[in-house]
């Protein structure tokens, strides 16, 4: 089995699609949704894309990857979902190293305006501030060596997403 890290900034549409992907493309399957891992920290939370949030950042990650390899290494295929950039994929690498399971990283990345407008138009979610989220994408706006990990979901509706990113998987024998 195999860790599936759907990353990418906010409003990319990793939550929608991993929950397509876990929920009927891949079984078993677990989704983790990192949103929920931030929201357990009742006391002290700072919101992760300030530049006070390292340490907790730090300590949410490593749980998160922690558990994505505990499910992993029980059989399940595990779906990560969140803004997860290249400067957190050692914590996801150890996990799954010492768990013995592979890791498939990849990111969404629409272009910035899509973006940006998918971002905003979020009902209920607690960030739509154009600013905020227009920070988040200029991280991902250049990978370096992790730019052939990115899939461009912009002209893709969330079924076609999913299956390019199924597809990815079966190419990269991860699935």
């Amino acid at each position: 089995m195999e860790i599936i890290v759907v990353s990418g900034p906010s409003g990319a549409g990793k939550s929608t699609v991993a929950g397509i992907l876990a929920g009927s493309r891949l079984s078993p399957s677990v989704h983790l949704h990192t949103d929920d891992f931030y929201a357990a920290v009742k006391q002290g939370f700072v919101a992760p894309y300030l530049p006070g949030a390292k340490e907790q950042n730090d300590v949410v990650t490593g749980v998160i990857a922690r558990a994505a390899a505990g499910y992993a290494a029980g059989g399940y295929h595990v779906v990560v979902d969140g803004v997860i950039g290249p400067w957190y994929l050692g914590a996801y690498r150890e996990a799954a190293a010492a768990a013995g399971v592979g890791l498939v990283y990849v990111v969404l990345r629409p272009d910035r305006e899509t973006a940006l407008a998918w971002g905003t138009e979020r009902s209920g979610h607690p960030l739509t501030d154009r600013e905020i989220l227009g920070g988040i994408y200029d991280g991902f706006a250049d990978l370096g060596p992790y730019e052939e990990n990115v899939l461009d979901s912009g002209g893709l509706t969330a079924q076609e997403t999913a299956d390019a990113v199924l597809a990815r998987l079966r190419s990269q024998g991860a699935h």
